[in-house]
């Protein structure tokens, strides 16, 4: 098997229709796992949308630095491929990087792909809401909140359209990974900004997809 970069188009099928999310990342790294000539894998890395968790990281210093792994999908999901496929991609992305990726508690994972991978495990994410439209509890709360972009009150042009069927829903946590790509020096600076503090991993899932 070989892991190697592939094109926005050759994840368009693994991303709409096998992914449970079902919607785009930003995309600035994707690699695909190939046996022979399929395609039976891909795993995407993009810059993520939030400013705050940029900064949180390892603060202002590293925050250009940061990359999340965003989407991670398997054709078969046989034994190690995933981890293969992360382990092999991140060879191949930039030095310098600081890579985040969550695993969805709401989903019944706990990260067992990013251990096997060698990440560090940082707690779960904050408590949060996300906006919901009743009749459209399939859409992601960005997407929801994107369709008033740039309005000055978002949650007020919400309620305007939607009345009452706008409403908040308790986010579900995700367990937080880090893995830092770089030099032995980059590597030691990097940790020591980390913001998060470094814990056991959890337990309760086999290895596989998230």
């Amino acid at each position: 098997m070989l892991v190697k970069p592939i094109s926005r188009g050759q994840c368009a099928p693994f991303i709409l229709e096998i992914h449970y999310a079902k919607r785009w990342p930003s995309i600035s790294y994707a690699f695909g796992l190939f046996d022979r000539d399929e395609l039976i894998g891909i795993v995407t890395y993009g810059t993520p949308p939030s400013a705050p968790l940029r900064r949180g990281i390892a603060g202002d210093k590293y925050k250009a630095d940061i990359l999340e792994l965003n989407r991670l999908c398997l054709k078969y999901n046989r034994h190690n491929e995933a981890s293969r496929l992360i382990g092999g991609s991140l060879k191949q992305l930039p030095r310098g990087r600081i890579v985040i990726s969550f695993a969805d508690t709401s989903q019944g994972h706990t990260g067992a792909v990013y251990q096997a991978a060698n990440f560090m495990y940082c707690g779960l994410s904050a408590k949060r809401t996300d906006w919901k439209i009743k009749g459209k509890e399939h859409l992601h709360g960005q997407t929801v909140a994107d369709e008033f972009r740039g309005v000055k009150n978002r949650a007020e042009a919400m309620r305007a359209k939607y009345g009452d069927d706008f409403y908040l829903s308790p986010r579900p946590r995700k367990h937080r990974y880090i893995y830092i790509v770089g030099s032995k020096k980059y590597k030691a600076d990097a940790l020591k900004s980390i913001k998060y503090t470094i814990q056991d991993y959890p337990k309760g899932e086999k290895c596989g997809p998230e």
